[in-house]
This record gives structure tokens, sequence and C-alpha cells, in this order.
């Protein structure tokens, strides 16, 4: 099976740090982060997780629950949380998967073989609460994750989910936004009372709702 954009997250159980889940059940109506690790105690995942842990917060105020997974086994997690707790002064505070036969990272499509026919590219993806596949990125050996931006594109995502907008290059909290070029004209008088400016008909910016 294909992942792509739209498509529905493959559910699964797996055994993580935190116990035996069930993927969608334990993503319930949350969105999801999901993201994947070549291998235990690397250098540039271990920064990366003790950053989502140190974010802990910010991914539960937009109500996302972070998952990572690599094809160690649980022992092995459980000793490099330990170093990443130590070495990045957070606590590792959501499910690592233990995916030693690499059936989840296959399902996902996490192996490469032009990379490894073992190891786990470095694959981020986004699940909204239908458990569709929201946003998919994958990042090469050498460069870490910037999760700042992941928070950011989540934002974008949550806020066209609940409105008929997209947003533009660089757009940032609080920036103004692009009326979906869907909507017509009197339909986005309606739709966004504060107004609008039209650079073109289909290029129509609006203050960010909300």
């Amino acid at each position: 099976m294909s992942i792509t954009l739209g498509s529905i997250a493959p559910d699964f159980s797996a055994s993580t740090t935190m116990g035996e889940l069930g993927f969608h059940e334990w993503l319930g109506s949350s969105w999801g982060l999901f993201f994947s690790h070549p291998e235990d105690y690397t250098p540039v995942c271990t920064t990366e997780l003790g950053v989502v842990a140190n974010l802990h917060d910010e991914f539960k105020k937009r109500n996302v629950k972070a998952i990572a997974l690599s094809v160690d086994s649980l022992n092995s997690h459980k000793g490099w949380i330990s170093d990443i707790e130590k070495t990045m002064k957070t606590t590792v505070n959501f499910p690592i998967i233990a995916d030693e036969q690499a059936e989840v990272a296959q399902l996902y499509g996490m192996i490469h073989e032009g990379s490894s026919d073992k190891h786990t590219i470095r694959s981020v993806f986004v699940i909204g609460p239908e458990k569709d596949i929201k946003l998919m990125l994958t990042y090469p050996m050498a460069v870490g994750r910037n999760f700042d931006e992941i928070l950011r594109v989540v934002d974008a995502l949550q806020l066209s989910y609940k409105h008929p907008i997209v947003t533009p290059a660089n757009w940032e909290q609080n920036d103004d936004v692009i009326i979906d070029p869907s909507i017509s004209s009197e339909e986005a008088g309606r739709t966004f009372p504060k107004g609008h400016e039209e650079v073109t008909s289909y290029l129509r910016y609006t203050e960010q709702p909300d």
C-alpha cells in the first residue's frame, strides 16, 4: 500500500517504551506526529528526541501526540532514553516504538534501499484527527529536523482544517492568510466579515481567523 497525502495512516499494534498500543486507538481524536530514526544512540536523533520532549507543552496545546520509531529493541530504547534525558536535560514523555522486524517501517515506506536495507530513513508524518496523512517529510542523515517548522506547519494545517483558507509562503502565526480560491467573492464577504484585500481574482488576503 502506498502512503500519500490524504491517504489513511495505516493502523498497527506495537511494543513501545510506554507499553503495547494500537496506533489508531492511541491517537483517538488527536493529531499525530509520527517520526522515525535510523537507530538508537545516534547524535542527530538524540538531539531531535530531546527537542520533541522539551516541546511537549507546545504539542499538547495543539492536541498533537508525538510517537517515534526505530528498528532497535525496547531495552536499547530504554538505555538511549537515559542518555537523551541526561544530555538534553529533559524527560522523554512520548512513546518510542520498538520495530525490530521493521514491520511498521515497511508499512510506512520508511526503509529506502538506496539508503539502507535495514535502517529507517528520517521520516515525519503529521496525521489529522480523521487519521489521514496531512504532511510527509523526509530528511537526510546529516541534517537535524526543524521542529519549530513542524509546529508552524501544524498551526497552518489546523487553521485550514477549521477555516476555508490557505497560508502564504513564510506564514507565521497572526500573519494574514489567503482565502481559498474555491470560495467566491460573495461567499468570502460572508465568511470573513472583517473584509479582505483582493490582489488578483485568485489571491485574496484576509486577517487570520480566531
